[in-house]
């Protein structure tokens, strides 16, 4: 029922500070000894309370602290007993608090004791659990180990075992995919029992032994009768020998499993391959020899040479015997290049080309010979390799076709007189030596290189019978009396086109200088046939003929000649030159020799010594005749070439020559003294080139 009376300000202060200000020099004699820890707090207390209001007007007024402490100590009472009266007036709250606190600690207590327990049983399902997953990785370890070792057995038992199916494949089934199958997994159960040396030593194997090599012989035996019996098919007549060659391939793997668990049956059967193909491979070259024999149709023989005469070869009377086109092949290419064209084509059916009646060139059969033996051989080389898995079982099948192919080659070579055929033949062997290199095939290397080295020699020696025969001719036989091209220089253009022609995409170095040597052969004849004509006109046509017929041919080879060309071009011109000389000579030789002397002579000096009377003559003469020997050397010149736009160039050089010595002429009498009165004389130039021109439009 009391009122509390609100405490002074001060209460607020620290009792602390109070005292400290009640009683200072008692607290300063207290806090001045060795408690410097509780001068330091009270220093803290007075910069706390330096700015407060309360102890600013305490300290203002001058009250008497002791009273104000009483004060207050009375005023603290007060509240305490105001406060004990109000817990004895909440009396009953706080027991009904007491006992609501009381059975809360109770239940607390029954929960805390429940979670003990808990505890306890989870503690020991974590025990249980542990065991449980030591029990389980130690089961997992067993089952693992029992595994492995499962593994390892089912392998062996798979491996050792012969179940009953492969014995009865082994023994009665038929070689077919399934019996190469089971000779595969006989040939592991095989290599398993020889390689293992715990399988060895395993008593197993005391069972199953005997009955593997049991199989194996029944395997060996069936397999060697199979594949003898197909290789005895193939010497069936008109057997397909490609087609039977490739229906063994999927046996392939009996001659592997031989050649592991049957060496010498593997040998047996190696061989029995070899002798077989050996024998059917000869026999079917040496009909195909005979066949191709039939067909040959000779082009030359060893009087078919540049330099020998018509005459002595007989091919007047041989004619109607032979046909002209054989006989112009022996120098001219013509259509036989086109067997470097056909290179890749099949080789030549024998039957098909005797029953139509055809014949062909050595060459021709060359390559189709050439052509099945690369084929053959491509196609037995890759099944020996891939049947047998031997490269080397090929030179042993092959040393008896090659044997009968040579001994043909050879034979036709010793006789052959052919320089073109033979050059053509060197360039069939070139290409088809590309052909096995593009295929990657090297098992005819050494053969082709041998047959080119054989060729060379050859084609030297019929070379040089041509050049002994240029060098060596008659000239009095080849001599005839006709400035037209000699059948000579026919020939020799026709054969230097032929083998240039053959050497442009191959450029040998050796060709060119035996060409070169045929040139200055061909020159030096016909340099004698020319000197037996008389007149020097004569001796220059017939050059001039001869060398423009062999231009021509060679231009018409399309190979542009090369040296060979350039230079009978260079001697052509020059002999032109001689010509056109020898003609203006006939018709005008006072006009040339007075030209040649007088204008060569000082232009000054020379009016002096010309006079009108030197000049009158010449110009009178020339005025009177000089269309109609213009339309002489015409007439001369049309029967004196046989190629008609060489003679019409030939004309045109002459009249262009005349021209200039008829320039030069009047040249000379404008300046002789008295000159002037032959100016109406004097042909015009106009007049002359008008003529020129004349004769130009005719061709």
């Amino acid at each position: 029922g009391h009122q509390l009376l609100p405490p002074p300000p001060l209460a607020a202060t620290s009792p602390r500070l109070l005292h400290a200000l009640a009683a200072p020099k008692l607290m300063l004699g207290r806090f001045s000894g060795s408690d410097n820890e509780s001068l330091e707090g009270l220093q803290q207390e007075l910069e706390d309370c330096k700015n407060d209001q309360e102890v600013a007007n305490i300290l203002a007024n001058g009250i008497k602290m002791r009273d104000y402490t009483k004060g207050v100590e009375n005023s603290i009472r007060q509240v305490e007993l105001d406060s004990i009266q109000d817990y004895i007036t909440e009396s009953e709250n706080l027991v009904l608090l007491h006992d609501q606190i009381s059975d809360c600690d109770n239940i607390l207590s029954q929960m805390e004791t429940v979670l003990t327990g808990f505890q306890t049983e989870i503690g020991s399902i974590s025990s249980e659990i542990k065991v449980l997953q030591e029990k389980s990785m130690d089961m997992g370890l067993k089952l693992r180990n029992r595994k492995a070792a499962e593994s390892k057995l089912s392998k062996f038992v798979e491996d050792i075992i012969v179940p009953p199916r492969m014995i009865d494949i082994i023994v009665d089934g038929e070689v077919n995919d399934e019996y190469m199958k089971t000779l595969e997994i006989l040939s592991k159960k095989i290599k398993f029992i020889e390689a293992d040396s715990m399988v060895k030593t395993s008593k197993a194997l005391k069972d199953v032994q005997p009955e593997v090599e049991r199989l194996r012989q029944k395997a060996v035996s069936k397999i060697f009768e199979f594949i003898i019996q197909k290789f005895y098919a193939l010497r069936k007549p008109k057997t397909n020998i490609q087609i039977l060659q490739q229906s063994v391939l999927k046996y392939k793997y009996t001659i592997v499993f031989l050649k592991e668990h049957a060496k010498e049956i593997y040998a047996e059967v190696r061989t029995a391959y070899i002798d077989t193909m050996n024998k059917v491979l000869s026999a079917h070259f040496r009909a195909y020899i005979q066949a191709l024999e039939k067909l040959q149709l000779d082009i030359a023989t060893s009087t078919d040479l540049l330099g020998v005469e018509t005459r002595s070869t007989g091919y007047l009377f041989s004619i109607g015997k032979e046909p002209l086109k054989a006989r112009s092949s022996v120098f001219a290419l013509g259509e036989r290049i086109n067997v470097l064209k056909d290179i890749e084509q099949p080789a030549l059916i024998p039957h098909i080309s005797e029953a139509k009646s055809q014949k062909y060139p050595y060459e021709v059969l060359f390559r189709s010979l050439q052509k099945l033996l690369i084929d053959t051989a491509t196609s037995e080389y890759l099944f020996s390799d891939d049947f047998f898995g031997e490269e080397s079982l090929f030179q042993d099948i092959f040393a008896g076709p090659i044997q009968v192919v040579d001994e043909y080659f050879d034979a036709v070579l010793l006789n052959c007189y052919d320089a073109i055929g033979i050059m053509l033949m060197i360039r069939i062997i070139h290409q088809h030596q590309l052909i096995m290199f593009k295929r990657r095939i090297p098992c005819l290397d050494s053969y082709l290189d041998k047959v080119n080295m054989s060729l060379w020699p050859r084609f030297k020696m019929v070379f040089d019978l041509h050049l002994s025969s240029l060098r060596n001719a008659n000239i009095k036989t080849l001599w005839e009396d006709d400035v037209h091209p000699h059948y000579v220089t026919r020939r020799y253009a026709e054969f230097t086109a032929s083998l240039v022609h053959l050497n442009v995409e191959y450029g040998d170095g050796q060709l060119d200088l035996n060409l070169e040597r045929l040139r200055m052969a061909i020159e030096d004849l016909l340099v004698k046939l020319a000197k037996m004509f008389p007149k020097p006109k004569m001796q220059t046509v017939f050059l001039i003929n001869n060398y423009d017929l062999t231009i021509a041919i060679l231009k018409e080879a399309g190979t542009e000649g090369g040296k060979t060309q350039l230079h009978f071009e260079e001697v052509l011109k020059s002999n032109i030159a001689i010509y056109v000389e020898e003609v203006l000579l006939e018709h005008f030789s006072d006009l040339i020799k007075f030209v040649k002397t007088r204008t060569s002579e000082d232009p000054a000096s020379s009016s002096d010594k010309a006079n009108i009377g030197d000049v009158e003559p010449l110009v009178k003469d020339f005025a009177n005749r000089w269309k109609a020997a213009i339309e002489l050397m015409h007439k001369d010149v049309i029967t004196s070439f046989s190629n008609f736009l060489c003679g019409m160039e030939i004309l045109k050089a002459a009249l262009t020559q005349l021209l200039l010595y008829y320039t030069r002429l009047t040249e000379c009498v404008k300046r002789v003294n008295g000159g002037s009165v032959l100016n109406k004389d004097l042909v015009s130039i106009s007049s002359i080139l008008y003529e020129i021109k004349k004769y130009s439009r005719t061709f």
